[in-house]
């Protein structure tokens, strides 16, 4: 599900769109000496489209912002 859903239209320009916007977010957060932050992504079921966006930004942010980031998939397991 993860492959189908990065490789929609559009998908790859969200995910570098939303991945600069959070750099930048998080150079401001250090700047400000913030110690943590909570995003929230969320889709029509949060199954499928948020937990791939999700997975795909943390490993981002994880790689080229040097952070320690943790998801949590709401609706996962839910029916």
């Amino acid at each position: 599900m993860r492959d189908y859903v990065l490789h929609r239209p559009g998908a790859a320009e969200f995910l570098e769109s939303y991945h600069r916007l959070l750099s930048l977010v998080v150079d401001g957060y250090r700047r400000e000496g913030k110690r943590y932050m909570t995003i929230a992504i969320g889709c029509t079921g949060g199954k499928h489209r948020s937990v791939a966006i999700a997975e795909a930004l943390m490993g981002l942010l994880r790689s080229d912002q040097q952070l320690s980031v943790r998801a949590l998939h709401r609706d996962l397991g839910r029916e």
